[in-house]
């Protein structure tokens, strides 16, 4: 008898994307042989009804019916097996020893259906009596691990047609569970590989981590090394590894990945007899590499190798058979490719139809009708541009909308599909421009998954480019009047990861029911913590949790954005300013107060090129000021660059332009509604001595920073001063004890707990900064521009980083004043992350933080110092983490009238309440 129990594609609908891993059928051995099948029927027909030998003899003729409606494709095939697999079935009682397996026939027959039909009644009945046919086999049974197989086949078949994540994840469990059951050398164990490397490869492409690409990388080419030359499974595991190395190439660029993607299609090609059925899904795989070398390298040969692969592997492809549509996707690519560069029309129309058609071959809801219709916006908007048809501007508008009604298993194509919806939008039909950037930003908790680490967060985020895509929704809702949506919306775009790393911080409030709170909770601090083995898996099952939670009343917007009612309530102590600049033009929004509508100042002149010219400036000047870390003056000044103008006339010219171009206008906005001093917070930038300004990242971050209580009884000020970073006297900074010796005259030795030169290792100041409220850290930092998380506090004899920083409990935190270098310096291209030293304590729970956009004068460090506790310490008060702020412009006005030059006293800001 054939097993029927490991069979099945794990992508039962292939998106249209480079290629599709697919599982070999391992359950037929040839068993079509008409005289068998025949021979079959005959001693069916002579075995009387009630005779117990009856139900094998079905169950026989049904495995041979399906082998053959594999072979042929016949559907009368497949539907004589699942007749006489339900016969079968219903004739074996409960408790009989072969109703395991007959559920399981049976449920094959049904996934068989699903995958020709798409009938999801099909998948549902296939689910159902697999999850019985497992309940029914008790563990170290012989078939458990091919019942746990089959299972994990139509859970991921479930998760390709509804893209919901929890099942993917069962299905890599079942997958795992199976190949832990599955000794090495058995010949299902290189199977369960290919299959367990096809869910890496399905989650690849889901949530983008590299991890799993190279997971589904390296179990494939172990999958491939257990497959004896001329095993019929070969041709297919070429292929499959084909597709990883082609996913790595459009991830990567590097074009060895594409040429060994070409040659294992090219191998897996000649591997399989013409006519085959699998002979197609290696010809469409071998198109799109070939049309990506096309695109890499511009050779036209390749182009038409893409156009005539495709061609034939549509040409393979009977009708009704599931990779019909994503036949007639590529091959709408590969027209439109060869319209571009040739510019005949017929191909751009032949692209068109094979595309319509696609559509119309996929069921209504499947996650492929997005992209399938966003290719169509795409070609609609090629024969627009050439022909100017007004019902092509139509099908345009009409086809990106509906692309965003259902699910999609690649959330950054759909992301970019959206952006340039609104770019058409913005030319064509201003009216859509709003929904398309709310579509956008919808996508981005898919895009930037809570299960990722943080690396690849800022990875994402700078492929994505949300900077300029948070410029260009801002400045879109200001033109149409809509002020409150482009705060929503920048808000949703701003801090990313710092608002996820909150999410996940164990909370004291518990508003949830208990089991739901402490569930939460759980998955919660497994993520915070960075240590998970299955991170993703955690991330999955939160999701599952969070929407379960939505369905209570009360609880529908659970963790999601908050609206702008919500949001305005950050402006209840202080106007907030937030800047936006953009290609068009340059604008501020004032939240001048919950109880008033946001109040939009344009900057008249001012151009995004000129705000360019004018940050790269002040980055030369300061590289060329030698402003590198906290040192003495003398350091700094042998570093200069020669024929740098001076320092005052530099920053003079540079506030002067701030003033004229930025800041004047602001002022004079809020003075037209009564506001002339008080509180002032910027998202980012501007200095003067009218109000006490403050920096935020973000409105949350405010709001949650007013939301803390501060602690009820003065609480020990914990200190931190590296004078050197080893034995050696690395790194010193003879300005420290004197700093930290002023801070303990103003406050009380009894108040302080210090940690000094070689005291200041990293455990010491990770305790210090979980047992303190507030932190004085007065020693060397450095900012990681290519790996942010990695930006780190110079200790004695080691580093403490922002990753650690940002998951650590820090319960008690309320002040923080980073007396070292770099410690508000971001990375331009992350400009909305905030993603530097300051911002990271605020994210790891501080109230507020005092830090320096460049490095600061090791003298400096004493005054300033003295002149901020002298102020929060006043009068023996307890100090208040609100009243930093006015401390530092207090110190800073005393640091800049004692005559130093400006690029000592500008770069201090203030960030939190």
């Amino acid at each position: 008898m054939p097993s029927l129990c490991c069979w099945s594609p794990v992508l039962a609908w292939p998106t249209g994307k480079q290629g599709s891993d697919e599982d070999e059928d391992s359950s037929s051995d040839g068993c079509d042989n008409s005289l068998d099948h025949f021979g079959m029927i005959i001693r069916l027909l002579l075995i009387p009804k009630g005779h117990p030998d009856r139900p094998q003899h079905l169950q026989s003729l049904a495995a041979s019916f399906t082998d053959r409606y594999r072979r042929l494709g016949d559907l009368t095939d497949l539907e004589a097996a699942l007749q006489n697999n339900q016969e079968a079935l219903a004739l074996t009682p409960e408790g009989h020893p072969d109703r395991a397996g007959r559920l399981l026939y049976l449920a094959v027959s049904f996934a068989d259906r699903y995958r020709r039909l798409g009938d999801l009644t099909d998948l549902k009945a296939a689910l159902q009596n697999k999850q019985e046919a497992l309940a029914l086999t008790p563990e170290g049974h012989p078939r458990r691990a091919g019942r746990l197989y089959s299972l994990a086949v139509s859970l991921a078949d479930r998760y390709q047609r509804l893209g919901d994540l929890t099942d993917l994840e069962a299905a890599m469990q079942n997958y795992q569970e199976a190949l832990a059951l599955t000794p090495k050398g058995h010949l299902d164990h290189a199977q369960c590989l290919q299959s367990l490397a096809a869910s890496f490869t399905d989650r690849y492409r889901r949530l983008g981590d590299l991890t799993d690409l190279e997971a589904a990388l390296q179990i494939k080419q172990e999958a491939l090394a257990l497959t004896p030359e001329g095993h019929p499974s070969c041709a297919g595991r070429l292929h499959n590894l084909a597709v990883s190395l082609a996913d790595r190439y459009q991830r990567l660029g590097d074009l060895t990945d594409l040429e060994a993607a070409l040659q294992n299609d090219q191998e897996a090609l000649a591997l399989t007899p013409k006519g085959h059925l699998d002979r197609a899904r290696c010809l469409q795989s071998l198109a799109a590499s070939f049309a990506d070398r096309y695109r890499r390298l511009g050779d036209l040969t390749d182009l038409e190798a893409a156009l005539q692969n495709n061609q034939e592997a549509l040409a393979l492809t009977p009708e009704g058979h599931p990779r019909l549509a994503p036949c007639l996707q590529s091959l709408a690519a590969s027209f439109t490719d060869r319209y571009w560069r040739l510019g005949d029309l017929t191909d751009l129309e032949a692209a068109l139809q094979k595309n319509q058609d696609a559509l119309a071959l996929t069921p209504e809801g499947h996650p492929s009708c997005a992209g399938c219709l966003q290719d169509l916006a795409v070609y609609f908007t090629a024969r627009y541009q050439r022909l100017r048809n007004s019902t092509d501007l139509e099908s345009i508008f009409s086809n990106y909308a509906l692309s965003f009604e259902g699910n999609t298993l690649d959330s950054v194509a759909s992301w970019k599909a959206a952006l340039t919806w609104a770019s058409m939008a913005h030319d064509h039909r201003p009216s859509d421009c709003l929904k398309a950037y709310s579509a956008a930003f919808h996508l981005l908790p898919d895009i930037l998954w809570v299960g990722n680490s943080l690396l690849a967060h800022q990875d994402v985020t700078r492929r994505i480019n949300i900077t300029h895509a948070i410029s260009d929704a801002v400045a879109t809702c200001i033109e149409h009047f809509n002020l409150t949506l482009a705060i929503e919306l920048l808000e949703q775009g701003l801090a990313t990861t710092f608002k996820l790393l909150l999410q996940l911080k164990p909370s004291g409030e518990a508003l949830l029911p208990k089991a739901d709170d402490d569930q939460l909770k759980l998955l919660s601090s497994e993520l915070f913590s960075g240590k998970s083995q299955n991170p993703h898996g955690v991330a999955i099952r939160r999701n599952a949790l969070i929407k379960d939670i939505r369905t209570h009343p009360g609880f529908e917007h659970f963790l999601l954005p908050h609206p702008y009612q919500h949001l305005c309530q950050a402006s209840q102590n202080g106007p907030i300013i937030i800047l936006n600049s953009h290609n068009d033009h340059c604008d501020g929004i004032i939240l001048l107060h919950p109880t008033l509508d946001p109040l939009n100042v344009p900057f008249p002149g001012l151009t995004l090129h000129e705000l360019e010219h004018q940050r790269r400036s002040l980055k030369h000047f300061i590289l060329g000021q030698n402003i590198r870390a906290r040192e003495a003056e003398s350091i700094r000044l042998h570093g200069r660059s020669e024929g740098w103008k001076s320092s005052e006339q530099f920053f003079e010219d540079m506030l002067a332009w701030l003033w004229s171009h930025i800041v004047v206008h602001l002022y004079k906005a809020m003075e037209l509604h009564g506001i002339n001093d008080g509180r002032l917070w910027w998202c980012p930038m501007a200095p003067s001595d009218q109000f006490v300004q403050s920096y935020t990242s973000t409105l949350e971050a405010l709001l949650d920073a007013n939301s803390k209580k501060p602690p009820s009884s003065m609480q020990t000020i914990g200190v931190v001063g590296v004078t050197h970073h080893g034995p050696a006297g690395t790194g010193a900074l003879p300005g420290v004890q004197q700093e930290i010796n002023k801070i303990v005259s103003i406050v009380g030795g009894q108040n302080v707990q210090s940690l000094l030169g070689n005291q200041a290792t990293v455990e010491a100041v990770k305790l210090q900064l979980q047992d303190c409220s507030w932190v004085h850290l007065a020693c060397h930092g450095q900012q990681n521009l290519q790996d942010p998380p990695k930006s780190c506090l110079q200790l004695y004899e080691g580093i403490l980083d922002l990753e650690t920083i940002l998951r650590m409990p820090l319960s008690h935190a309320e002040f923080v004043f980073l007396a070292a270098c770099q410690t508000v310096m971001g990375d331009a291209e992350l400009a909305n992350e905030s993603f530097h030293l300051g911002g990271g304590f605020i994210a790891a729970g501080f109230r507020g933080a005092i830090g320096t956009m460049w490095s600061m004068l090791d003298p400096d460090g004493p005054v300033l110092a003295e002149a901020i506790y002298t102020h929060l310490f006043s009068n023996g008060k307890k100090p208040q983490a609100t009243d930093a702020a006015k401390a530092l412009q207090l110190a800073v006005r005393k640091l800049r009238d004692s005559g130093v030059s400006y690029e000592r006293w500008v770069p201090f800001i203030h960030i939190g309440i």
